[in-house]
């Protein structure tokens, strides 16, 4: 395993959305879709894998959650998300209920 990866590994954790909110405001917040995982996101972003990451934009796996998503998310404040932060961005991954 890389050193990234693992310092990586060592950041991932779970949230629930009412914590999350100041990093949406501040338009931080990239989710991930289910498939992926947030590590391998993670490390495309921290090592300017532009290649990877333009393809999971185009296949809309990853990007900014929309105005629906978040008003969604207000009406669960306790809805749980999986984590990494990778300053200045916080990629999240809807936990499924």
């Amino acid at each position: 395993m890389s050193d990234l990866r693992a310092e990586l590994t060592e950041s991932l954790d779970e949230a629930e959305w009412e914590w999350l909110i100041p990093h949406v405001q501040r338009d931080a917040v990239i989710l991930v879709a289910q498939g992926l995982s947030l590590l391998d996101v993670g490390e495309a972003i921290a090592s300017d894998n532009t290649q990877s990451v333009q393809q999971w934009i185009d296949e809309q796996l990853i990007g900014k959650p929309s105005i629906d998503q978040v008003g969604e998310w207000n009406c669960d404040r306790q809805k749980r998300f999986n984590t990494l932060i990778l300053q200045p961005f916080v990629l999240v991954q809807e936990i499924a209920a």
